[in-house]
């Protein structure tokens, strides 16, 4: 298949898709405030110096990106410790939960540079690229195209080659992977993953579906957020679809939420790496039918995420506010508690509507942290 117009550039192209990045006006605003003490044809000068999307990367979003945590985050920390990946054996699709539209990968390829690994492919859905130079930049940072829209033709033939681009990616490229389990994020932190991507995968790829998963080397990633900046929009947003028929976002509520998401409080953030998968593929019979296997796989996957959650004060708490009890108490102190709940106030005074109901927007809040408690505790409570 032709993947030209869906995969990150290479290094020979990388010139023309600089020359028309910086031609673009929208573009050199951005850059210029992204980069406020640096000019703008000095950007242009080291952009051109770069001969590989992985220099463009170290010399423009890792420090765009450990800019940004010392601002926006009181920590990063991650454990790849069950991965353990080595030059030359990286291959692996990181399966993750969705926490943020751009830094779930950004921060991911922050800590493989950290540890002197490579930086992952990453599948963005072109949903998000609303703007043309928005299109070249993403593949310059070593991303490819999910097609999201047209018909069902379009769509199937979209998939297909989807699948053979990862595969061809993973086996002969052997370059390591990012996906989110599911199409956009989930608004309430319950992260499932969904079978038909699981289904997607397996189009391509050589044997039956087991060989042809164990191919992508699947390897489940928790993201850990201490505070959603945007769980006030994503809170406004289940207002909005319980009352406005067909209520859809706009572009500029997209807009609103990758800034929001980007340069917002976040707190502590933990990336936690969860064996690959593949032994637990073999495990599976080989003569599963198709539902259940696929089921199993999913299944697995959530669980995998569900145990790697970095749980902080904010989820328990808000597991006890839910609940109207105090099950939680040994994992946070009263001041803690007294903190996080002036932390939803200040949240809920963000929501723009002309009717908030508040109510209904603050157990929408607890919802999102006290679901990743709630699913870690499930967990726990089957061992």
């Amino acid at each position: 298949m032709d993947f030209s117009n869906m995969r990150p550039f290479e290094p020979e192209e990388l010139p023309a898709a600089y020359d028309e990045l910086v031609q673009d006006p929208s573009f050199q605003k951005i850059a210029r405030s992204v980069f406020p003490d640096i000019p703008f044809e000095h950007i242009v000068h080291t952009m051109r110096g770069c001969k590989t999307c992985m220099e463009f990367q170290a010399a423009f979003c890792r420090p765009f990106l450990k800019g940004l945590v010392d601002r926006c985050a009181t920590s990063l920390s991650c454990d790849f410790s069950a991965v353990n990946p080595i030059p030359g054996q990286q291959n692996y699709t990181y399966i993750s939960n969705h926490r943020d539209i751009v830094l779930d990968s950004g921060l991911l390829d922050l800590l493989l540079i950290e540890q002197g690994l490579s930086t992952v492919e990453i599948a963005i859905g072109d949903n998000l690229l609303i703007y043309t130079w928005i299109k070249t930049l993403v593949r310059i940072n070593r991303s490819f195209i999910v097609t999201r829209s047209g018909g069902i033709h379009d769509i199937l033939h979209a998939s297909q080659r989807l699948s053979a681009y990862m595969h061809y990616a993973s086996s002969v490229k052997r370059v390591p992977i990012w996906i989110a389990q599911r199409e956009g994020r989930s608004k309430d932190s319950t992260d499932e993953t969904q079978e038909s991507l699981l289904k997607m995968f397996v189009i391509a790829g050589t044997g039956d579906n087991k060989q042809r998963l164990k191919e992508l080397n699947l390897t489940p990633l928790a993201i850990s957020y201490e505070y959603d900046p945007c769980d006030y929009l994503k809170a406004q947003e289940f207002q909005l679809k319980r009352d406005v028929p067909n209520y859809r976002k706009s572009q500029a509520d997209d807009l609103l939420n990758m800034r929001t998401g980007i340069f917002g409080w976040k707190g502590r953030i933990h990336y936690q790496a969860a064996p690959c998968i593949n032994d637990f593929l073999d495990s599976l019979p080989d003569n599963m039918p198709k539902p259940d296997f696929f089921t199993a796989v999913a299944r697995h996957i959530d669980t995998s995420i569900y145990r790697g959650y970095q749980l902080f004060p904010a989820n328990y708490i808000a597991l006890d506010l839910l609940r109207k009890e105090n099950l939680q108490m040994n994992n946070y102190t009263p001041a803690e508690r007294e903190a996080f709940e002036a932390y939803l106030a200040g949240q809920l005074a963000k929501v723009q509507l002309d009717k908030p109901d508040l109510p209904f927007l603050r157990h929408k809040l607890l919802e999102m942290y006290a679901n990743p408690a709630l699913h870690q505790l499930s967990c726990d409570n089957r061992n």
